[in-house]
């Protein structure tokens, strides 16, 4: 769920600074659409700037990197250090920037991390990554969003030409896959210039103008598995962003004859450079598109579009940004359809019921809520803010060393909000995944207002699978809904279908994925969601909490009807888009049972 941002500007250096003040327009920008989406990655941020047309000797690319979460302001920190020392004339000539100055280039490239279970850490590991090569046409700068699940497949494809990847990380093979089709195009088009000119250098810049980008991505692309929004740079200008064909991971761009935008996120692009929503296009499934230097913009399928997207539902629910006319809309009908299960809880009883919401992603879902209890009862519902949140962290996000620590001391209460003993609790939430945070410090806390009852509502339903394209979620017993599911079947005497699913997931281990079917789901067979959900809430309440703890989760029906254009539900259903997922899900699976998680 990492973000991403580029930006390429289409004039000199010279017409920003004369229009707007200043040739750091495109540098500027980049900032607000990295700090705009810091909700997508709190590990780490990094940058990278491309000028066009230096004089051989002098440095045409720059990169900084960093990490931590407050990585946006360290890098930007580092890169405006270069001009504290300029004075004010120095600072607002344009063409002394470009010769002397880092970072004052036309293209930039900006990325947040949010790394996935396993992924290594360290700085080096941050994007974007580089490949450099002496010939600027090979020089490669690379950031995206995604997740690969056949990297051992990769990695074999790589060596199997002779290749010694010195890291088996998906963003190194990706680099790698890509930079070598790269070397291979760009031979290709070194020996067809060949046969009409004998000058290498005016060889060079035929292969700059023409090189096929498309071709490059096309035949890198088909060996990957997985869900992906990558951009990447070339070291003469050009510039490229593709989109898997199923749509998994998002990727927006806005364009004018200054600019062209990229990034993961709608809104950011439209705050930050100040345009409407239909300014702003979402980049097709399978679709490439190449910036070349000259300014043109090329489209190209890579990939037929799927029949059926699967655009992801969680980054809707969960990780972007609100503020989206249409994810607002979305997470408002998502609490809204939750009202009669809400109302059933309370027994109807909405004058000794009061609302709110846990904070602070769930705020809109609320609202939907809110207004769908109305339009039941005719009344409109109490309503306070009976959670606080104190420290403005996802605990979600945070590793697992520090996100039992955290849990316990992120919200507090609103004293004296309810009447005790008399009025129920409705809090609604954006997911309850592993319950953690539930367990360890909201149940306690909310006792503490002795409610006559206590009810959680989930605007997404539960969690059952790993993800495996980019969502934080890969081991099966920190699902708290697998774990509900696992309990019930010991307690009624039903290990035989643990049993059974181990052996056919262990049958098909080393099958290839394409022939790996999800058997997990038959753990969950023997149940309705309703008894899931009933075991969650009991195995979440601390047994010092006397009073009556309910969860209610949002259906998958209900999930469709508020998102219908991402039908993504995977970790819901465990209906997987690619047959990676299959086999990771088979895997995880093995690790549970194995003890290996």
């Amino acid at each position: 769920m990492c973000g991403i941002a580029m930006i390429r500007l289409k004039k000199p250096l010279e017409y920003y600074q004369e229009k707007y003040g200043t040739w750091k327009y495109g540098l500027n920008k980049l900032y607000l659409l990295m700090e705009k989406q810091h909700n997508r990655g709190q590990e780490g941020a990094g940058l990278a700037a491309v000028k066009f047309d230096m004089e051989p000797g002098n440095e045409y690319i720059w990169r900084e990197r960093a990490e931590g979460k407050n990585a946006i302001q360290e890098i930007f920190a580092s890169v405006n250090k270069n001009y504290t020392s300029l004075t004010l004339q120095q600072l607002s000539d344009a063409t002394y920037a470009k010769e002397k100055l880092p970072f004052a280039g036309e293209l930039y490239l900006g990325h947040l991390r949010y790394s996935t279970t396993n992924q290594k850490k360290g700085v080096s590991y941050v994007h974007p990554f580089m490949r450099r090569h002496n010939w600027k046409d090979r020089t490669l700068v690379l950031a995206g969003n995604f997740n690969l699940t056949n990297v051992d497949e990769l990695f074999d494809h790589l060596t199997s030409h002779g290749q010694h990847p010195r890291d088996k990380a998906d963003t190194f093979l990706m680099l790698e896959t890509i930079g070598h089709e790269l070397d291979k195009e760009v031979g290709r088009e070194y020996l067809k210039a060949r046969e009409t000119s004998d000058d290498d250098l005016e060889i060079t810049k035929q292969i700059e103008r023409d090189l096929d980008i498309p071709t490059v991505i096309r035949k890198s692309e088909k060996h990957w598995d997985g869900g992906y929004a990558i951009c990447g740079l070339l070291g003469h200008g050009d510039a490229f962003v593709f989109r898997d064909n199923k749509g998994i991971r998002p990727a927006f761009y806005y364009s004018d004859d200054e600019i062209v935008v990229v990034a993961s996120e709608r809104p950011v692009i439209q705050t930050a450079m100040d345009v409407s929503i239909d300014d702003v296009h979402e980049l097709v499934p399978g679709q490439a598109m190449i910036i070349k230097k000259d300014g043109r913009l090329i489209f190209e399928e890579i990939r037929p579009q799927a029949k059926e997207l699967k655009r992801c539902s969680f980054e809707r629910i969960y990780f972007s940004r609100g503020s989206d006319r249409d994810i607002y809309s979305e997470r408002k009908k998502l609490g809204e359809l939750l009202a009669p299960q809400i109302m059933k809880a309370v027994d109807n009883d909405i004058e000794h019921t009061v609302f709110s919401f846990i904070p602070n992603t769930a705020e809109v879902a609320f609202y939907g809520m809110v207004h769908g209890v109305k339009n039941m009862t005719g009344q409109f519902p109490r309503v306070e803010k009976v959670l606080i949140k104190d420290i403005k962290l996802r605990t979600f996000i945070a590793q697992d060393a520090e996100r039992n620590d955290l849990a316990q001391h992120v919200y507090d209460i609103s004293y004296g909000s309810i009447t005790p003993n008399v009025d129920n609790i409705v809090l609604i939430d954006d997911s309850i995944v592993r319950g953690t945070t539930l367990r360890q410090s909201i149940i306690k806390i909310l006792y503490r207002l002795q409610p006559k009852k206590i009810i959680f509502v989930s605007s997404a339903p539960q969690v059952r699978y790993p993800d495996c394209y980019g969502i934080d979620m890969s081991s099966m017993k920190e699902f708290i809904a697998f774990k509900a599911a696992i309990e019930m079947l010991r307690e009624k005497g039903k290990e035989s279908v643990i049993n059974e699913v181990y052996r056919k997931t262990k049958a098909q281990q080393h099958l290839p994925k394409e022939q790996i079917v999800n058997y997990v789901q038959e753990i969950y067979e023997p149940f309705t969601d309703e008894e899931v959900s009933e075991k969650i809430a009991k195995m979440l309440t601390p047994s010092s909490v006397k009073c009556p703890v309910e969860i209610i989760y949002q259906t998958l029906d209900g999930l469709h009807k508020a998102m219908p254009e991402h039908k993504g539900d995977w970790y819901f259903s465990g209906d997987y888009p690619t047959a990676g997922g299959n086999r990771l899900v088979n895997s995880a699976f093995i690790s549970y049972i194995e003890g290996n998680r």
